[in-house]
Parts: structure tokens; C-alpha cells; sequence
């Protein structure tokens, strides 16, 4: 494993969890991004919190192509063919990447916030580190490796307008993760209904160890806005603009496992019936 390029002067001091974070964020190396070293159990000084630290964009590996647009995502029939799905979980590997990175961000961006909310952090990028493992060795079976299709920073260009933890959690953990239990479930039903039952297997047990990611985040807005229970409303209000609820909901919403992660009825109810306002509304 190569290590990062040589880091600039405001880079967290080595053997911290901090330097950890800035050094899987930034690393160019691909086996890094798949397999960063242990987390330290040293942390840089809670007396006097370190300096915000809120790195623009990851390092990219010369092995990932970034496109501006978006691929089309295939159809039902579609995913019948082995190299549709291969290119579908290799955007799944690549979710889970940005979120990795994202939590990681998060760490350095708010460094004032409790270090049980920043050691969640470490333990939910750790978790999506793994999910890049298992969606890698699925894309290994089916003859492909991470790299071979263009992939999208679509996270990087939204996640870190957030400017403060509560809009961090808003949009990541109750948002982006959140919808990710409505799609996983979908697909999940797609892939059994074309009989591929490892790649079923594969996307429910994600889902389910993404509850509790939702749960963390669900549980941190609540402790930052000091809503309880927390308020459809007061969520929209903490999602940076221009993102709005539209793009955190799949269809069809996956109600238990969002119910699950601790979201109330109504809470869900507003979020099924949203349709987008205009400015100023």
C-alpha cells in the first residue's frame, strides 16, 4: 500500500484518529480506499479542540474514471444481463465509498462536537469501508473489478455545504442514508425476481446494517436541534439547499426499516407526501 502524498502544514498530527480521517480522505491510492490501515486510539486534545479542517474533494486513484453525468440506472429486464448488474453494484461500491470519506469529513469538519458523535462517525465510515469489500468481491465473481465504469462524486458536490453537525446528520444519516433503505430494498426484490440470489443476500444485508446508521443520525438531530420528536419541518429546514426531501426518498418508501431506524409515523407520512415548493415557500 502506497502511503498519501506528503500532507500540507495543517494536516492533524500522525497517530491520531483525526490524521486517520485526513488520510483516507486524501489518499490517491486505490488499495487505501478498499483497506485503510487500523483506526489509532489516540485522539488530538478535547481541552483545546483542534481547528476545523473541511477538505474540499477527495483523493481520486488514476483507476476511477469521475464523470459529470449520471449512468442511467438499468430496468427489471435489464439487470438480467451480468455485466448491467456489475455496473449497477460498482455504483453501489462507490456510494458506499463517499460515505466513508463523508464521515470522515465530518470528523475533521466539526471538531467541537462530542467524542461519542465523533467516534460514531469512525465506526460508521469502518462499516461502509466493509459494504466496499463485499460489493467488490460480488463485482469479482461476476468478472469485473472496481474501476472498470465511470463513477459520479455526486455526495462530494452536496455533503459538504453542510455547516453545521445537525445539517450534516439532516443530510447524510437521515437523508441520503435513509434513502438508501428504499433502495436497497427495491433492488433487493429485483435481484431475486431475475434469480440472483447472492446479489439479493448481498443488498438486504446492507440495508439492515444501515438502520443503524439512520438511528445515529436520527438520534444526533435530535440531541443538536433539541427536537423531540423530531419535526418533519425542522429537518427540511437543516438540509442544504439545493437539495431538498425528493432526492432522499425512493419509491417505493421502505417504511419498517425506516421505522426501525426510529423515524415516527408522522415524520414518514410528511416525507411520502412531499412535493417540491416553490422558493420562498
Amino acid at each position: 500500500m502506497q502511503p498519501p502524498s506528503a500532507p500540507p502544514s495543517d494536516a492533524p498530527p500522525p497517530g491520531t484518529v483525526e490524521r486517520w480521517a485526513w488520510d483516507y480522505i486524501v489518499s490517491t491510492d486505490l488499495e487505501h480506499k478498499l483497506a485503510p490501515p487500523p483506526v489509532p486510539s489516540a485522539w488530538e486534545s478535547d481541552a483545546t479542540p483542534p481547528p476545523a479542517r473541511r477538505i474540499e474533494r477527495p483523493g481520486r486513484p488514476a483507476e476511477l474514471r469521475i464523470s459529470a453525468r449520471a449512468q442511467k440506472s438499468p430496468g427489471p429486464e435489464a439487470l438480467r444481463n451480468p455485466a448491467r448488474r456489475a455496473q449497477l453494484f460498482h455504483a453501489f461500491l462507490h456510494h458506499e465509498l463517499q460515505a466513508a470519506e463523508l464521515m470522515a469529513w465530518a470528523l475533521l469538519a466539526f471538531p467541537e462536537t462530542p467524542r461519542a458523535f465523533r467516534g460514531g462517525l469512525v465506526r460508521i465510515a469502518l462499516d461502509e469501508v466493509r459494504h466496499m469489500q463485499l460489493y467488490a468481491r460480488y463485482l469479482a465473481a461476476l468478472g469485473h473489478r472496481f474501476g472498470e465504469f465511470p463513477v459520479r462524486d455526486w455526495f462530494w458536490s452536496r455533503v459538504p455545504s453542510a455547516a453545521s453537525p445537525a445539517q450534516f446528520v439532516a443530510v447524510m444519516g437521515m437523508g441520503l442514508e435513509g434513502g438508501n433503505l428504499d433502495h436497497t430494498a427495491r433492488f433487493a426484490e429485483r435481484f431475486r425476481a431475475i434469480g440472483d440470489v447472492e446479489g439479493a443476500a448481498l443488498t438486504e444485508r446492507v440495508c439492515a446494517e444501515e438502520i443503524p446508521h439512520v438511528r445515529f443520525g436520527v438520534r444526533w438531530f435530535r440531541r443538536f436541534t433539541q427536537a423531540n420528536p423530531i419535526d418533519f419541518e425542522t429537518w427540511v429546514r437543516h438540509i442544504p439547499p439545493p437539495l431538498s426531501p425528493l432526492l432522499m426518498r425512493g419509491e417505493p418508501m421502505n417504511r419498517r426499516d425506516r421505522s426501525r431506524s426510529g423515524l415516527t409515523e408522522p415524520f414518514l407520512d410528511a416525507l411520502a407526501s412531499w412535493t417540491e415548493r416553490a422558493p420562498g415557500s
